[in-house]
């Protein structure tokens, strides 16, 4: 398997990124899925609030890569990209179970981030810029920083979109071909 993982913070750019890895033919899993998900399985809202509350109590309970967990049976193509881990844990159980594999940052300012957000209107996104501060503090707690850190490549999204869409295809490309060449 050719396995691309994408970090960043809220609103930094991964669902464009997703959409371009599409493109390239990759099949996508989205953490954040899974955590909305699990949320409206227990009968909650996927609220900002509700579905905070159901991602730290389940790392809290089952520890900080039980997200990543629960997506590696999900994870059966040959070229995908998994979009939105959220610690370098995650990362570990990926590497754990597939070896080499692409870690892709994604950074955008904290004001552009919050514009994006404020437009994009999901749900779980807050309605304000103190609780985007609420969660990146909640994020940055679980280790995203980490997994940032540590990435093999990074992105800067602070243009436009159709310059970022070109940046992420290139990014995308070359991480495949270095993951056929670690073969």
């Amino acid at each position: 398997m050719r396995l691309v993982v994408s970090v960043g913070m809220p609103g930094s750019g991964k669902d464009e990124l997703v959409e371009v890895a599409r493109k390239l033919g990759l099949a996508t899993l989205k953490m954040g899925d899974l955590v909305r998900d699990e949320t409206r399985r227990r009968g909650l809202q996927p609220t900002a609030q509700n579905v905070a509350r159901i991602a730290n109590e389940d790392r809290e309970k089952h520890g900080p890569g039980i997200w990543a967990q629960r997506a590696l049976p999900k994870l059966t193509e040959t070229r995908m990209l998994v979009d939105g881990c959220r610690s370098d844990a995650e990362v570990s159980v990926f590497r754990h179970n597939f070896g080499d594999l692409y870690v892709l940052g994604i950074f955008a300012s904290p004001e552009t981030r919050h514009d994006r957000l404020m437009h994009r209107g999901r749900g779980d996104d807050g309605d304000d810029l103190s609780a985007m501060y609420d969660r990146d503090r909640r994020e940055l707690k679980w280790g995203i920083g980490n997994a940032l850190a540590l990435a093999d490549g990074m992105l800067v999204n602070e243009g436009d979109l159709d310059s970022f869409r070109a940046a992420a295809r290139a990014k995308l490309e070359r991480a495949l071909e270095k993951l056929e060449e670690d073969r």
